[in-house]
């Protein structure tokens, strides 16, 4: 009987982690968990209206840091980037404008001119709601974007603060994950035709 109670007491002591072993985890899940979070992939949480319908206010997405590093931003991919006028603040905005475009906005229709299509082409937007009385255009750089909110009404933006330099982009929106019933891949990603 005794034989019994040192064996049961022998597995109880097995199952208790040491120290070390411990330590050694801790040190394991930082040594993957921070470079995944500062180099690849990073938890965003969307505030406010502007990219409704898109993305409500509280949506929950990973946002992929690499992806820029092999290619750059297309039109029609939506990005998370550091505010121009206050690097702190972090932006989601929907690429429209490329380097060394120009575009042009007439109310709700914009037309984009390059090299590809120096007439211009105008751009089917079926995510954006709302009418927008907006009149401008743009020349756009060579190291720059034009990004807009879906929700033209209520988005601060590149018709506000001018181009978006590609040094503050973060990276593309990859992944929603709340709410739930609008888990997905790619959310939001549109392919424009010209």
């Amino acid at each position: 009987m005794e034989t019994e109670e040192v064996l049961l007491k022998e597995e109880k002591d097995n199952h208790i982690p040491s120290w070390k072993e411990i330590f050694r985890f801790a040190v394991l899940a930082v040594l993957i968990v921070i470079p995944i979070r500062v180099f690849i992939a990073q938890p965003f949480i969307v505030s406010g209206e502007s990219m409704v319908p898109t993305f409500n206010d509280k949506d929950y997405l990973i946002v992929d840091e690499i992806s820029y590093r092999f290619h750059d931003p297309k039109r029609g991919d939506v990005i998370v980037f550091r505010y121009p006028n206050d690097p702190k603040k972090f932006f989601i905005k929907r690429v429209i404008g490329l380097p060394g475009e120009s575009i042009k906005i007439s109310g709700n229709i914009i037309t984009i001119y390059n090299e590809e299509n120096p007439e211009g082409f105008s751009l089917d937007e079926p995510y954006v709601k709302n009418i927008s009385f907006n009149n401008m255009s743009q020349e756009i750089g060579p190291d720059e974007y034009f990004v807009m909110g879906d929700n033209r009404l209520h988005s601060l933006d590149s018709r506000s603060w001018g181009n978006l330099p590609a040094g503050n982009i973060v990276g593309k929106a990859f992944l929603r994950l709340i709410p739930i019933n609008a888990i997905g891949y790619l959310p939001g990603s549109h392919k424009y035709e010209n």
